[in-house]
């Protein structure tokens, strides 16, 4: 077997995590992230724990199932963390981990370029949609 240099090992660590090859987990990861019930989650978040009950409040449009199946997929990839509390009824919270608060700034400023920019977005439809009649 060849010994390789470091800078060979971590050429070949970037090869392996190109998102552009189909294969790549991190393309999967990016998939997973871009969600928009994950990424509106991840701003519900961001002031500390939730209950179930007040993030089904909060995310309008969501339905139970997918509330709880963006939870549970953000649980299996360690952006949260779920909290059950015995009593009656059983209390369910979810926390960012460390992992899940480094991706809050870049979903803020997602979330927060979208509210700033609907206008030009919503113009700039008006101006394609009515091109192409």
């Amino acid at each position: 077997m060849a010994t390789r240099t470091a800078a060979q090992r971590r050429a070949e660590d970037r090869r392996r995590y190109d998102a552009y090859i189909q294969e790549c987990p991190t393309r999967h990861l990016l998939d997973r992230i871009s969600d928009k019930w994950v990424s509106l989650l991840l701003n519900a978040l961001a002031d500390g724990p939730r209950r179930y009950s007040d993030l089904s409040r909060i995310m309008t449009g969501v339905s139970q199932k997918m509330l709880t199946q963006s939870l549970r997929s953000m649980e299996r990839d360690g952006l949260v963390t779920r909290t059950v509390t015995a009593s009656v009824p059983v209390r369910v919270d979810y926390e960012l981990t460390p992992l899940g608060l480094t991706l809050l700034p870049v979903m803020q400023a997602i979330k927060s370029w979208a509210e700033t920019y609907i206008e030009d977005v919503l113009a700039a439809r008006e101006i394609y949609d009515g091109q192409q009649r």
